[in-house]
């Protein structure tokens, strides 16, 4: 059981990074490429964190 959480928690985390990821275009975020990678791979403590990450991570996911 322990295993099958640790394969759902790491499944929606990759999923978080790939929808922030496919729609980073529609954030009102820098382009550049550090920042990309820092601010998808961070996302689950900024969203918890931040309210404007919270909103532009919503932007991202709807944005495709």
């Amino acid at each position: 059981m322990h295993q099958f959480i640790v394969i759902v928690l790491l499944v929606a985390y990759l999923g978080g990074i790939w929808r922030f990821w496919k729609g980073f275009r529609q954030t009102n975020f820098g382009s550049s490429l550090p920042n990309k990678l820092f601010l998808s791979l961070l996302w689950p403590i900024l969203l918890a964190a931040n309210k404007s990450y919270r909103q532009n991570f919503r932007k991202a996911l709807k944005g495709r």
